[in-house]
């Protein structure tokens, strides 16, 4: 993907939620109290985590009601923020009955997909996308972050309840371009010479080959353009049913490390194992 070519997932919404909607429509009364990979919330939890995320963008980014707060002054701020509107939002949504949860969901998703898509994509974006490092970014970034933060909880339920996967190449590939954009920042302040290229490897359908190059002292996506010699270090695959748990805490670095599988310099290879692509 050439340098500054958006990831286009506005269109994708619709349709990733009308599988959403029927996921939670076939759940079992079991099923909706089922541990997932997410540390101390359930299926019934990540349904209301999913609900409260919406209806607090629609609040916040569509009709510009931003309640009373402190100042973030950092990255840990930031996060402290995050964490703690998540927890009140699965406390508040956990009272409610999978009914009224599952209506409630089925109306704000449709309101939230029609605001995205009216978005402009090169336009400035509400929110940054922190973790690849940006203080701002474009409306077509943040919205395919967003898009990536639905489809993997999305994912979570999904796993906890033995039901299909959505890792087909339409939902898969923008997920993944998007999780590629948080390399650079792993890989910042690990030291190789000039024209070093570490390459990721996610084999499959919706997989690809994506490459961090080192030039001028710092990390970046090398999307082709760049004339610098290269010298490829590492050659890092990862299954395509784990890369999305490394980029979203899914997974710990020592599972995923049994895994995948690193041709070169295992140093570099095993950076990704903390590129992160959430906050929290």
């Amino acid at each position: 993907m050439p340098a500054g070519t958006p990831i286009e997932t506005a269109h994708l919404f619709a349709e990733l939620d009308d599988h959403l909607i029927d996921l939670l429509e076939s759940l079992t009364h079991a099923e909706w109290t089922a541990p997932t990979i997410v540390p101390r919330w359930n299926v019934h939890q990540i349904a209301g985590h999913l609900l409260d995320t919406a209806l607090r963008r629609l609040s916040m980014c569509r009709d510009g009601w931003v309640p009373r707060s402190d100042p973030v002054r950092s990255e840990d701020d930031l996060i402290e923020r995050v964490n703690r509107l998540n927890a009140e939002g699965v406390e508040m949504y956990g009272r409610l009955s999978p009914a009224v949860l599952l209506s409630l969901t089925t109306t704000t998703v449709a309101h939230l997909a029609r605001y995205l898509a009216s978005l402009d994509p090169m336009a400035p974006a509400s929110l940054a996308v922190s973790w690849a490092g940006e203080t701002r970014s474009a409306n077509w970034f943040d919205i395919a972050r967003e898009f990536t933060e639905r489809w993997h909880h999305q994912q979570q339920i999904r796993l906890a309840v033995g039901k299909p996967s959505l890792l087909t190449p339409r939902f898969y590939e923008p997920v993944l371009e998007t999780f590629m954009r948080a390399l650079p920042r792993a890989y910042q302040g690990i030291d190789a010479p000039d024209g070093t290229v570490c390459q990721v490897v996610v084999p499959g359908d919706g997989g690809g080959t994506w490459q961090v190059l080192r030039g001028d002292g710092v990390w970046a996506l090398d999307f082709g353009v760049s004339h610098t010699r290269r010298t490829v270090a590492s050659v890092t695959s990862l299954p395509g049913a784990i890369a999305w748990r490394v980029f979203t805490k899914g997974i710990s670095p020592l599972d995923a490390r049994s895994q995948i599988t690193i041709d070169g310099d295992e140093r570099l290879g095993a950076v990704i194992l903390r590129a992160r692509a959430i906050v929290g």
